[in-house]
């Protein structure tokens, strides 16, 4: 196969040699353009992927209520994997969460605690399965309609909330003049004990989900479940929450856009998402 020219960005390489029965793509920086669309070469790609009998997982950071851009283009199981591994979705069921892995809430509350006392000027949300909420100082980034603002406290503890009840599925952290990276060794070290610690956004932004729940987790659980080994599993994935899956992953690919730490831990590399990165990867599987 040849590859176009790639300056001052590592150049593709073909991967293995066998079709895969299960391929796990990462969603935002890698499937998606970076307007938020799916490609209509991708939406083939992964059409033939499924009628070839290669089952698609669409795994990502997003809560079930946010996919929508990909509803119309999940084949077969109908399944995704959201949240960093917290929740197994239907979206053929008006994306209906069959299963959750929730943050402890006294896990939750010791990791408030432990990073206000690190890195004062930290500000949380809580994603629970039916929303997300806010303390008043968190950025403005998705705030979501009848959302309830309070302290991070308040919000995990107050038993008169209707949400009380909602498992926690992350709890996210921004702090403002943090590095992204230094913020998530600093989280780790922190509050590593109560939760897991990864990170998706160009900003200081932690994404904090309950001990042993990532990608990867979630995702050998449902390849277990099908009989399917860690080998016939392909990967993509562009930042620091894809690591632990495409570390899993029998075979794993970094988008060009990739983070610095994703390029190195991978097997191989694609063409950026806006290139059709995975589609043109989907496409040479399928012609072995």
């Amino acid at each position: 196969m040849t590859f176009p020219p790639a300056p001052r960005r590592p150049r593709p390489r073909p991967g293995p040699r066998t079709r895969p029965r299960l391929i796990a793509t990462d969603l935002d920086g890698t499937l998606l353009r970076d307007d938020k669309t799916v490609s209509a070469r991708t939406v083939a790609a992964l059409a033939a992927a499924e009628a070839a009998g290669v089952e698609v997982f669409f795994v990502t950071g997003r809560p079930a209520r946010w996919m929508g851009v990909v509803s119309d283009h999940v084949h077969g199981h109908g399944l995704a994997i959201c949240a960093n591994g917290a929740v197994i979705a239907d979206l053929r069921d008006g994306h209906r969460i069959v299963r959750v892995r929730p943050l402890e809430r006294d896990d939750a509350l010791a990791t408030v605690h432990a990073l206000r006392a690190a890195a004062p000027g930290v500000s949380f949300a809580v994603e629970r399965t039916e929303g997300i909420h806010y303390e008043p100082d968190y950025p403005p980034f998705h705030h979501d309609p009848g959302a309830t603002f309070a302290p991070a406290e308040k919000l995990l503890t107050d038993h008169n909330e209707s949400f009380y009840d909602q498992p926690v599925l992350k709890l996210l952290a921004y702090h403002p003049d943090q590095d992204p990276d230094a913020f998530l060794a600093l989280g780790r070290g922190a509050a590593g004990a109560h939760a897991e610690f990864t990170r998706s956004s160009p900003s200081a932004l932690l994404e904090v989900s309950g001990r042993g729940v990532s990608k990867a987790s979630t995702l050998a659980h449902a390849c277990e479940e099908r009989g399917i080994a860690p080998e016939e599993v392909v990967a993509f994935g562009d930042m620091p929450n894809d690591l632990e899956m495409l570390g899993w992953s029998g075979t794993s690919y970094a988008m060009a856009n990739a983070h610095p730490a994703v390029l190195a831990a991978t097997t191989h590399r694609t063409w950026t998402n806006e290139e059709d990165g995975v589609a043109r990867i989907i496409e040479e599987l399928l012609s072995r």
